[in-house]
């Protein structure tokens, strides 16, 4: 079994779009444990809603790019516009931070809130 960490985060309808998310990945695969949620200050563009960022922990016999095609899937379904701004607003954003023990995106590096997100989660 793979075990990931999702970075999850929205700032449209946060609560109940992370909570979807969430759910609808629970049907495809196994969440083990979710982190604690924090408002965050938007990154990029600043004149939009803070954003509610966390993460989940999940364990799945999908390999990574199933899972990751997973991922972009659920944002689909829950409205996920890629036309906008890279920094704009977004019902949901959910990145592949973790794989098998190894960080995978870059910016784990750079934002303390996911880095905390991911220690809660590694614990």
């Amino acid at each position: 079994m793979n075990i990931a960490i999702i970075g999850v985060g929205s700032n449209i309808n946060p609560e109940q779009n992370i909570t979807e998310a969430i759910r609808i990945l629970g049907e495809i695969i196994t969440v083990v444990k979710c982190s604690e949620m924090v408002r965050t200050a938007p990154i990029g563009l600043i004149d939009q809603p803070d954003f509610i960022n966390g993460a989940v922990k999940v364990c799945t016999s999908l390999e990574k790019e199933a899972l990751l095609q997973v991922l972009k899937k659920t944002e689909d379904l829950l409205g996920r516009d890629r036309t906008g701004l890279k920094y704009g607003p977004r019902t949901i954003d959910l990145d592949l931070v973790v794989w098998n023990g190894e960080i995978t995106d870059p910016d784990y590096y750079s934002r303390s809130f996911l880095q905390r997100s991911v220690e809660e989660l590694s614990g």
